[in-house]
């Protein structure tokens, strides 16, 4: 079996549940699509487009400290990104 291709990789656009650190009786639980990675000082951070489950907040968009988080629920994966590589022919300088 190729574990390569088995790899589980978080990609932006995806939909997820994170459950994470709020109090120590209640996790925080968020739920939207998956934006991208943010620095939050020498940490790192997972960026939420909150969706309905947040009435008020819809649309807002929610950084969690990726140290906080207990579990996170793959709700809807996007399909693979292609990355484009840069053009070589250019030169600058």
């Amino acid at each position: 079996m190729d574990k390569d291709k088995n790899a589980i990789v978080l990609s932006v656009g995806s939909r997820y549940r994170i459950k994470s650190l709020e109090a120590r009786d209640k996790p925080l639980v968020t739920s939207g699509i998956f934006l991208g990675y943010t620095a939050i000082g020498h940490d790192e951070g997972m960026c939420i487009e909150l969706d309905s489950m947040h009435e008020d907040k819809v649309g807002k968009i929610r950084v969690i400290p990726t140290h906080a988080i207990v579990s996170l629920d793959i709700i809807e994966a996007a399909g693979k990104e292609e990355k484009k590589l840069a053009d070589s022919g250019t030169m600058f300088g």
